[in-house]
């Protein structure tokens, strides 16, 4: 591991102390697991993970409007 310093507001600094006490985890791995979750959602194949998720979401949902209607009627114009 490679040892770095950051600059914090006092507002991060307490939540992150908070966090750190409810979870049981040091600010330390906290901060890793913040950068790990940043790396990876915007990583090539971290976007593509997230996408795969998201997959099919939707499909069950009755409240959508009929995305063909519209469609066509853009077509129209």
């Amino acid at each position: 591991m490679v040892r770095t310093q950051i600059y914090l507001t006092e507002k991060e600094q307490k939540a992150l102390q908070s966090l750190s006490h409810r979870t049981g985890k040091t600010q330390s791995e906290l901060i890793r697991e913040a950068i790990d979750d940043f790396i990876i959602r915007f990583s090539k194949e971290g976007r593509k993970e997230i996408l795969q998720q998201a997959k099919g979401m939707w499909k069950d949902r009755d409240d959508l409007p009929d995305f063909d209607e519209i469609r066509q009627e853009w077509d129209r114009f």
